[in-house]
């Protein structure tokens, strides 16, 4: 008997969560599928139920609900808890248990693909919404030298920094933080600007960005943003957001299954589809 995995979001019918997990299904003979569940935001107490009801191996969860399904969960780790958000759900024996894996997935990613250790490195995050917040709080378990906050409201990236509790990291302005952009060796994105369909914008100035940096965006459509290229052209490492999607998903089909999948076939399976 297959088991049942999947998505619950609102909307779903985007994702390309079921062509990277579904493949290596087959790739690892794992008698399983991955389908989408539209959950519309009224529904989500509902739809937790019909996972446990139906033994429903484990689920992705994506916006509007990383929030929504925690008080329905039996449990969450430590991690999931800190930033308030679940992105997998592992069901054991009927227990339904809460992750992030966001987070863990994109420094995964950055390390690997850009084949860099973290260990003193100077880190400007630039936006503190749902997706700064796993980022941070996986960036504070490295040996990184600062982790420094910039927003468009500065409020929200100080109560990120205060939330975080860690003597590495301070917020500024975008202004402030582009006045210093010659003092960091990582800039990570995480903010839409610059997402389809609003291609020409870009999150921040690059006037003093320095030559070597590595420029990361967790946006992978266009898989290569206005910003990425302009990062490019004045001599920075850039990387997409692909690696991201990929490494979150590969964490998540761990948890649910204890194999490793092939992330690299993941990788080529996402940009084939995103070039289509």
């Amino acid at each position: 008997m297959e088991n049942v995995y999947g998505l619950l979001g609102f909307p779903v019918e985007h994702s390309l969560s079921p062509l990277m997990h579904n493949d290596a299904f087959v790739r690892l003979g794992i008698p399983a599928r991955y389908h989408l569940f539209s959950v519309h935001p009224k529904q989500v107490s509902e739809a937790i139920a019909g996972v446990r009801a139906l033994g429903i191996a484990g689920v992705n969860v994506t916006i509007p609900h990383k929030m929504a399904v925690i008080p329905f969960l039996d449990d969450i780790d430590d991690h999931a808890r800190r930033i308030g958000a679940v992105n997998t759900i592992v069901n054991d024996n009927g227990r339904l248990v809460g992750y992030n894996t966001d987070g863990p997935g994109y420094v995964k990613a950055l390390e690997e693909e850009m084949d860099v250790s973290l260990d003193g490195k100077r880190i400007l995050l630039i936006g503190a919404g749902g997706g700064a917040r796993g980022i941070y709080f996986s960036l504070l378990s490295t040996a990184a030298k600062r982790i420094d906050m910039t927003n468009r409201t500065v409020e929200k990236a100080e109560q990120l920094v205060r939330e975080g509790g860690d003597g590495r990291s301070a917020y500024f302005s975008l202004a402030e933080a582009e006045a210093r952009l010659d003092e960091y060796d990582i800039m990570i994105n995480t903010t839409s600007v610059g997402m389809h369909p609003r291609v020409e914008a870009q999150p921040l100035s690059l006037e003093r960005l320095q030559p070597g940096t590595i420029v990361s965006d967790i946006i992978y459509n266009p898989l290569e943003t206005k910003w990425l290229k302009e990062a490019k052209a004045r001599g920075a490492r850039v990387q997409n957001g692909v690696g991201m999607l990929v490494y979150q998903g590969a964490l998540a089909f761990e948890k649910w299954t204890g194999q490793w999948p092939d992330v690299n076939r993941m990788k080529q399976l996402v940009i084939e589809a995103l070039r289509r």
